[in-house]
């Protein structure tokens, strides 16, 4: 897991650089840096508002003796769009904007839910329920 991870966050930079140099050249640094701030903007207003909607969810949910499990996967993906999104460059961006919209956002929750679930049988998550103690 570790070397996943430093490869990612080596090579993600170069990759984003690299995107960001061709853009200046054959956009402009002008209308690089204007997208990179108008990005930035628009994904702050929009994390904002995602963000306060899952928490209304969870709040909801837990009012009616629920469980928020749906709830906590869509904030903790909002989350990590809204990390991406604060992260400067086209590639992040485009991953943090997809995780911020519901419709695309289902998918990568999917995909999270598997993972989870297969920690969980193997283990290493351990789940309880309420009035259970490990």
């Amino acid at each position: 897991m570790f070397g996943q991870l430093l490869i990612l966050f080596v090579t993600v930079p170069f990759i984003e650089l690299y995107i960001l140099i061709e853009m200046g050249n054959r956009l402009g640094i002008i209308p690089t840096l204007g997208l990179v701030v108008i990005t930035g903007i628009a994904g702050a207003a929009l994390a904002k508002h995602q963000g306060l909607g899952v928490m209304r969810r969870i709040q909801s949910e837990m009012s009616f003796g629920q469980m928020p499990g749906d709830a906590m996967f869509d904030g903790v993906l909002v989350l990590i769009g809204a990390i991406l999104l604060l992260t400067p460059g086209i590639l992040t961006d485009l991953i943090g904007f997809s995780l911020l919209i519901p419709g695309t956002r289902v998918l990568f929750k999917k995909h999270l839910k598997n993972w989870a679930s297969k920690k969980i049988r193997s283990g290493q998550i351990v789940y309880t329920q309420p009035g259970q103690y490990v």
